[in-house]
């Protein structure tokens, strides 16, 4: 398979309204409705203090594509329902799933399991069309780079989510709580038989990309319902340790936001003192918390990931600079880590944002076969 064709014949394909199907492949693509339910009024609560960015003029509170949106299943055809489903989870400030398609297909072709691309509270298709429209956005843009002096990685690509996070960095954990209750919920339709996809009690396993990593491990680590007891997590590019990642990224979020992001997380955040009376003391905040720092709750986080190394992995790659691989090791602890992580290193130019590049001066067969020794390791283990 050429990864780079591949990826701009399904791009073009790509629907959220409408079932697709790859008849070479022997796979379809169906969309599903979510509504949101569960942890209602306890993300209601948190996004109500939110302030409301300029560039929006619509509380978080409000925004209905957060609360109900369609989100895709790569599904491998047959009559009966499936048994098994792999979750896949995409990283920070992210539109679009064009590079993930190969990744769900090929999961998806090699596992025979159907894969579910969920997207994060606020992220892809969960936000007002006018947060990715320049004539919205560059304004607030160039308004931040003259407000703050020496602004470095301000771009129209990471406005909306830098001035987002600049307002109240809070913003983030709420994201996170909110996209943990949701998984919870659609775990929960699953195995209780309600998915019209899935056969009831169906297995689900993670595949989990960058900060969709960090949302793993919240996950396994709370355990809602100890619904997730036996669920398999391939980290690729991700699981490090929160005060250990670099989101100061042109893609990401800029300097500044980073710096506030960081800021408040490793000491607002942790003294319940500082925090707003609407955040709850409970298990997903624990296991959140368990996630910042390395001496953070370290024998409750470490402990865990021992006793479950036998169903995690991870892959980063050595000039991954956002997730770097010293922060996975501190966050899974040393023993763990020298079971379950690999650090790789493509022979051709990456990043962590695009690890499997379309530069036509790299010669398409390295990024080929790379993409598929990565993605048979995934597809072996999950």
């Amino acid at each position: 398979m050429n990864v780079i064709n591949r990826t701009q014949e399904l791009k073009a394909l790509f629907s959220y309204e409408h079932k697709v199907e790859l008849e070479e492949k022997q796979l379809e693509i169906l969309p599903y409705r979510f509504s949101q339910t569960m942890g209602a009024q306890d993300i209601e609560c948190l996004l109500q203090i939110m302030p409301t960015p300029g560039f929006s003029k619509i509380p978080d509170n409000g925004i209905e594509e957060n609360k109900n949106f369609n989100y895709l299943i790569f599904a491998p055809k047959r009559n009966e329902k499936h048994k098994d489903a792999i979750l896949l989870l995409h990283g920070l400030n992210e539109r679009s799933w064009e590079k993930y398609l190969t990744w769900a297909e090929y999961l998806a072709e090699h596992t025979g399991k159907a894969v579910i691309l969920f997207p994060i509270a606020f992220h892809m298709n969960r936000t007002p069309l006018s947060w990715h429209q320049p004539r919205a956005i560059l304004p607030w843009a160039q308004l931040r780079k003259e407000m703050i002096e020496d602004l470095n990685n301000s771009t129209f690509a990471n406005a909306a989510l830098s001035s987002r996070i600049s307002d109240s960095p809070l913003r983030f954990y709420a994201s996170g709580r909110e996209t943990i209750y949701n998984l919870w919920q659609l775990t929960k339709e699953i195995k209780n038989g309600e998915h019209p996809l899935f056969a009831e009690d169906a297995s689900i396993n993670i595949f989990a990309y960058s900060i969709g990593a960090l949302i793993s491990q919240v996950l396994l680590l709370s355990n809602p319902e100890k619904l997730f007891d036996e669920t398999k997590l391939f980290m690729f590019c991700g699981g490090s340790i929160f005060c250990k990642m670099n989101g100061n990224s042109k893609d990401i979020m800029d300097q500044e936001a980073f710096a506030k992001l960081q800021n408040y997380f490793q000491s607002d955040f942790l003294d319940p003192s500082k925090l707003p009376s609407v955040c709850k003391e409970d298990f997903l905040e624990e296991a959140f918390k368990a996630m910042i720092k390395q001496e953070s709750m370290q024998h409750f986080r470490e402990s865990f990931f021992q006793k479950a190394c036998n169903r995690i992995r991870a892959i980063s790659l050595k000039n991954d600079i956002v997730m770097p691989t010293q922060g996975i090791i501190q966050a899974l602890g040393k023993r763990c880590a020298d079971v379950v992580l690999k650090e790789l290193d493509f022979p051709f130019e990456y990043s962590h944002q695009i690890p499997f590049p379309s530069n036509k001066k790299i010669e398409p067969g390295l990024v080929d076969s790379s993409f598929r020794d990565l993605f048979g390791r995934v597809a072996s283990f999950l």
